[in-house]
């Protein structure tokens, strides 16, 4: 008898960049492709609320997280922040619609109350029903993680890799002193795969071809990308008399003309690291080929606001819409499948299409 020992597939995103081919048109095209990962997004940790949304409201729904998580959610405030279901026990009507101030839940339907611990009150007309209430009458609470003042919800997939590196670079900013600014609130619907609008995301490869004013306060030659476990960093340097941060010593950047700190966590949550404060961007797949965009701004230094890197970020918006939305209508073509990466300029992009191709 002769043994064959049968080698495993080789992977879809070659480890070497300079191998690799990026992903196959399938997965911004096909409907199955889409179905099959957004269905794992529930193991990784999602964007909910920041600490100075918590001081103003009791009640924060999370219609974002819907698609992701396949879940109705709330975020609660009382004797400490608590993630709810948000699907009332009795029919199933959502209870909660809008952030507001209140100490109960009450379901809009047939008057079901609960607390902001989710245990439920009261309930009309239910004087006869047997066996109620009971523990499946409450509102199931999931899991609530928090980093300097940012919550989050979902899965624990990258979170404290992630945490030990924003610890690592950004462990001096005082985050949680941030306020909500409800004006610089974006909620954007683009014609194209979730996918495309990370991998527009993670480069700065297009900066001189398509964001002319943003390039002008940018040193294309010494922007960085660096990698980590379930994400991205990439580092923009100021020009020379353009808005920069004031580092302390014990940031490793001290010294440098760091213009913005851009953040990629796996899958669709942006954080952009600007003088002036925090702008979040959170990337919430509709479709195969819709996609919803939602901005928050968390401002630190309201002087610096409209001022370097993101001083106008619905322009640059505005601008990376366009381009992902025709390459949305591109990778549909029969003529194309897949290109190649860029060694200097995509290794973010070969990064997150390597993680998508092992989930």
């Amino acid at each position: 008898l002769i043994r064959v020992d049968l080698m495993d597939d080789p992977p879809l995103i070659h480890q070497d960049i300079k191998k690799a081919h990026t992903l196959p048109s399938r997965y911004y095209t096909e409907s199955s492709v889409f179905e099959e990962i957004i269905s794992t997004f529930s193991k990784s940790f999602h964007f909910s609320a920041h600490v100075s949304q918590l001081k103003k409201y009791d009640i924060i729904p999370l219609p974002q997280l819907e698609n992701i998580m396949n879940e109705s959610l709330i975020l609660t405030k009382s004797d400490k922040i608590r993630c709810l279901s948000n699907v009332c026990t009795h029919r199933g009507m959502l209870i909660a619609t809008s952030p507001c101030e209140s100490k109960t839940l009450k379901c809009g339907y047939h008057g079901r109350t609960f607390g902001l611990d989710g245990c439920m009150k009261n309930m009309p007309e239910f004087e006869n029903v047997e066996g109620f209430p009971s523990e499946k009458d409450n509102l199931k609470e999931f899991q609530v993680r928090e980093w300097n003042g940012l919550y989050f919800v979902g899965g624990d997939r990258f979170f404290d890799s992630v945490c030990k590196e924003l610890d690592r670079r950004l462990g001096w900013i005082k985050l949680e002193k941030f306020s909500h600014d409800k004006s610089r609130y974006r909620d954007y619907e683009i014609k194209a795969n979730w996918a495309l609008y990370v991998d527009n995301y993670l480069e700065g490869f297009h900066i001189p071809f398509v964001h002319s004013e943003l390039n002008e306060l940018l040193d294309y030659n010494s922007y960085k990308t660096e990698l980590f476990e379930g994400g991205v960093l990439q580092i923009g340097i100021a020009n020379e008399g353009e808005e920069c941060f004031d580092l302390p010593e014990s940031s490793p950047d001290f010294g440098e003309n760091i213009a913005a700190y851009y953040y990629w966590i796996f899958p669709g949550l942006m954080l952009n690291f600007y003088p002036w404060g925090l702008s979040v961007n959170i990337v919430n797949p509709i479709s195969v080929n819709k996609t919803q965009i939602i901005y928050h701004g968390f401002v630190g230094n309201k002087s610096l606001l409209g001022k370097g890197a993101g001083g106008d970020l619905d322009k640059v918006e505005l601008e990376d819409q366009d381009i992902v939305e025709a390459t949305q209508r591109g990778v549909s073509s029969n003529s194309y499948d897949r290109g190649r990466y860029s060694p200097s300029k995509e290794k973010g992009v070969h990064h997150f299409h390597k993680i998508l191709t092992d989930l």
